[in-house]
């Protein structure tokens, strides 16, 4: 028997907090978030990737350039804070002596993006690039020390402040929940906003110590609500379009003009299915897409290991979506495996392909690899803001009332039909002319997802996702 419905958690995460916490990153102080907007302003300001990532004609002329772009940052990052002592770097180039505020200011800018996965778009690939050069064998003799500090996570902070025993505490999840409104009544939800409270207070009470501060327990139960309220605003899109799935359609029975049945050749199809097997294949894609969201800060720390490795290097080459430094990634291919596993052990048989492209020109590295899965939410939102916005916008205007039963056959069928054509165009292995970069290999089903949302302005019912504020899938790229 495959996936059931009762075999999901609606919310909540299969790992304890205490887990969790090791790949949580403490959230920034006032004075971080001020150093934060240099550290954006130089990232915007720098063309380091365009000018190093290309063909040169010597190894040596690369290295070179690559110096000259890390010590120019660098240096301006220090002039920025002290003109005087940026004056000085420049004379006596002794970049060693600022290594703490280096660590600190890029270990700043990860820990942010980590946490908001939305923020620095641009400038977190270039901070990335950046540290990978600076860190590298070829490099890092040049500049005598290195700029790679670990991310502070709330683990490691109550660790070195021997403050463990928080994370273990009974009312741990209580203080740490993000409070959703819902269905709830306003009673419901100040009851609930008391509790947290009081669950905060008691455990800054208990665990505070001389080397524990009330302040620095009251940071790290905050930076745990962050990441609970990440995965809550993550993961919701996917429930969602997983409920849809299992409300909408059934694998036993097909109702007459919705069968999601595919066949390769036909409609843009790379696959062949039966209902049932493609009823299955969305619900186990959508399953697994849930669960990586949810592991999402493991499998971060893990791609950050490989990036910044210092025995793994990569190589610069033309995948066919320009010159691209292609690296293995040993660690999140490892960790990627075993959310695998953990979603198959769920099924009792997996459909498609298990392959993971990590490595090649599908998936350079494991930076494209996490901007690949931080886009899940970004593709089923806007469905999902579509779809439950139907009956307030029919309600709003009698126009469009009129539109949606005379063109559509009314709201519910409208709703179906848009179903209909996303389970089974958005995971027909589709977006490549190979089965090597598409089909229904991990990274193929979200190259599929993809392709539905770029023919989403030849559908039919295209019009009705711009009545609902549709504007992309993308987002805002900055």
């Amino acid at each position: 028997m495959e996936i059931r419905a009762d075999d999901r958690q609606p919310s909540g995460s299969h790992n304890t907090v205490k887990e969790r916490a090791k790949y949580i990153p403490l959230r920034l102080s006032l004075g971080e978030r001020k150093m934060l907007r240099l550290m954006e302003a130089s990232m915007t300001c720098t063309d380091y990737t365009t000018h190093v990532d290309r063909p040169f004609k010597s190894t040596s002329r690369r290295v070179h350039e690559q110096l000259k772009g890390v010590t120019s940052v660098l240096r301006g990052l220090v002039t920025a804070c002290d003109y005087a002592a940026g004056q000085q770097l420049l004379q006596d180039d002794n970049y060693a002596h600022f290594e703490k505020f280096f660590r600190q200011m890029f270990e700043m800018a990860r820990r942010h993006k980590i946490m908001n996965p939305e923020k620095m778009r641009t400038e977190y690939g270039k901070v990335i690039y950046l540290l990978q050069d600076a860190v590298s064998p070829s490099l890092r003799p040049h500049l005598g020390f290195s700029i790679k500090g670990p991310i502070e996570s709330v683990y490691k902070f109550l660790e070195d402040r021997r403050g463990l025993e928080v994370l273990s505490d009974k009312l741990i999840e209580t203080a740490t929940e993000e409070i959703l409104a819902g269905w709830k009544s306003r009673s419901q939800i100040d009851q609930e906003i008391r509790q947290k409270e009081r669950a905060v207070s008691l455990i800054k009470r208990k665990y505070r110590s001389s080397l524990l501060t009330s302040e620095d327990i009251h940071l790290c139960l905050y930076s745990i609500c962050d990441n609970n309220s990440f995965l809550n605003s993550n993961r919701v899109p996917i429930d969602k379009v997983i409920d849809y799935l299992t409300k909408h359609f059934s694998p036993e029975h097909v109702e007459e003009g919705y069968s999601l049945s595919i066949v390769s050749g036909e409609d843009g199809s790379r696959l062949s299915h039966s209902h049932e097997r493609q009823y299955y294949f969305a619900l186990q894609s959508l399953t697994l897409w849930r669960d990586i969201v949810d592991d999402m800060f493991r499998l971060w720390a893990m791609a950050e290991e490989d990036l910044l490795s210092d025995s793994v290097s990569y190589v610069l080459q033309d995948t066919g979506q320009g010159m691209q430094r292609v690296q293995q990634s040993p660690q999140t291919y490892r960790a990627m495996r075993q959310v695998l596993v953990r979603v198959q052990s769920k099924v009792s048989h997996w459909i498609g392909s298990n392959m993971i492209h990590l490595g090649d020109h599908n998936v350079p590295n494991a930076l494209s690899f996490i901007d690949k899965y931080t886009q899940v939410p970004r593709i089923l939102a806007p469905i999902v803001t579509c779809l439950e916005n139907l009956e307030q916008l029919c309600e709003k205007d009698d126009g469009i009332q009129q539109m949606i039963d005379d063109g559509f056959g009314g709201v519910k069928k409208l709703r179906q039909d848009i179903l209909y054509d996303f389970f089974r165009s958005a995971f027909d292995g589709s977006g490549a002319n190979n089965f090597y970069d598409a089909g229904s290999c991990i990274d193929g089903r979200l190259t599929s997802a993809w392709n539905w949302c770029s023919q989403l302005p030849t559908k039919p019912f295209y019009p009705i996702f711009k009545l609902t504020g549709f504007t992309g899938f993308d987002g805002d790229f900055k």
